[in-house]
């Protein structure tokens, strides 16, 4: 008879080594893009189309996710303690808040769009600013659509103290895109008039 060590819940690796290389893989294409971006940027430094102001609706944008952060953070450490429903809740809110930012980024790049690109068929600093928001809201509503089952799932129990993974990882993820919106806007911020 073999003798049978204490039962653990089963953990899917591949899917936790999955998950880690893609964040990884959007690491890589992020910094890289602003990296170009920065480059591009500092090589048209005499262009006149950079002396563009950003949509202050960008800002807004910034909150959203900075909030979507934060209740996400808040939800990884509920489930953890068992609360199911304030899980629910709080992811809940962060889709809300995500399709917010959708909303608020669609009217900032279409304001810039308008206003902006007018005649300049979309070339210099400013057409790569919308390339690089819209790059950054496509990477969102991805998000927006993983978080919203991760909420459904939520609601129906799936995740406990023990099973929490998908939150954590929804965490992280929107966590990672709010460092990458920051640092983008940071950099949109040097290389153009600002704000």
């Amino acid at each position: 008879m073999m003798h049978q060590a204490a039962t653990e819940l089963p953990t899917d690796v591949r899917a936790r080594l999955g998950a880690w290389i893609f964040l990884a893989s959007l690491v890589v294409f992020f910094v890289s893009s602003i990296l170009l971006y920065g480059i591009y940027a500092w090589s048209r430094r005499d262009d006149p189309l950079r002396n563009v102001t950003l949509p202050g609706s960008f800002m807004l944008s910034t909150a959203f996710l900075v909030s979507i952060s934060w209740m996400l953070h808040l939800a990884s450490r509920a489930v953890r303690r068992d609360r199911w429903q304030k899980t629910s809740q709080l992811l809940g809110a962060c889709t809300v808040a995500a399709i917010g930012f959708l909303v608020v980024q669609v009217f900032a790049m279409r304001q810039m769009v308008e206003t902006t690109l007018g005649g300049t068929n979309g070339r210099g600093v400013v057409g790569m600013v919308v390339v690089l928001a819209f790059l950054h809201a496509l990477h969102v509503a991805g998000g927006v659509v993983a978080l919203g089952v991760v909420a459904v799932r939520a609601s129906d129990g799936r995740y406990d103290h023990e099973r929490h993974f998908a939150v954590d990882f929804s965490a992280q993820y929107w966590h990672f895109l709010d460092i990458v919106w920051l640092v983008m806007l940071a950099t949109f911020w040097v290389t153009t008039k600002g704000f």
